[in-house]
C-alpha cells in the first residue's frame, strides 16, 4: 500500500503513477500475446515457442497479481479516503474481476511449462479464449479506474 499522503492531490498523484505503470505492463502483455498468436512472427522469432509462452505466462501472472494485490486495493483506498460515492460500485467491479481469475490461472497452469506438442497445437484456440477473458477484464479494470481514480470519482475537484 502507498505511504500516507499529505493531501487528496498527493494521494491521487501517487495512485496515478502506479496505475500508469500498471497500464504500461498491460500493453506489454497485449504485445506478447499478439506475438504468440501471429504465425508470421512465430516463424521469424528464433526463440522457441515454449520459452516465449513461459515468458508470456510470467508477464500475465505478474500483471494479474499487481492488479489484485496492489492496484485494486489502492484504488479502493483512494476512493474511501476521499469519501467517493462510487466506492460501492468499485467494490462490485472488484468482485466481477475475481471471476476472470479461474480462466487466467487455468491458462497459466496449462502453458507455464509447455512441452506437449498436442497442447501447443491447441494454443491458438486457448489464446483466443484467453483474449476474450482479458478483454472483459480490461474493460472492468478501466471502469474501476474511471470510477475510483478520476478526479471526480476520487472526490477531488476537477
Amino acid at each position: 500500500m502507498l505511504s500516507p499522503a499529505t493531501g487528496p492531490t498527493d494521494l491521487h498523484n501517487r495512485v496515478d503513477v502506479l496505475v500508469k505503470r500498471w497500464l504500461d505492463e498491460r500493453q506489454s502483455l497485449i504485445v506478447l500475446m499478439m506475438a504468440l498468436g501471429d504465425d508470421n512472427r512465430r516463424q521469424l522469432d528464433p526463440t522457441p515457442l515454449p520459452e516465449r509462452l513461459q515468458s508470456f505466462c510470467q508477464v500475465l501472472m505478474d500483471y494479474v497479481s499487481a492488479g489484485h494485490f496492489e492496484i485494486y486495493d489502492e484504488l479502493l483506498a483512494e476512493a474511501e479516503a476521499h469519501g467517493s460515492r462510487n466506492l460501492a460500485e468499485g467494490q462490485r467491479l472488484f468482485q466481477r474481476l475475481q471471476s476472470t481469475l479461474d480462466a487466467i490461472i487455468r491458462f497459466n497452469d496449462l502453458y507455464e511449462d509447455p512441452e506437449d506438442e498436442e497442447l501447443l497445437a491447441n494454443l491458438p484456440h486457448e489464446l483466443s479464449e484467453l483474449g476474450l477473458v482479458l478483454e472483459n477484464r480490461f474493460e472492468l479494470e478501466d471502469r474501476m479506474i474511471a470510477l475510483l481514480h478520476s478526479p471526480a470519482g476520487a472526490g477531488i475537484p476537477a
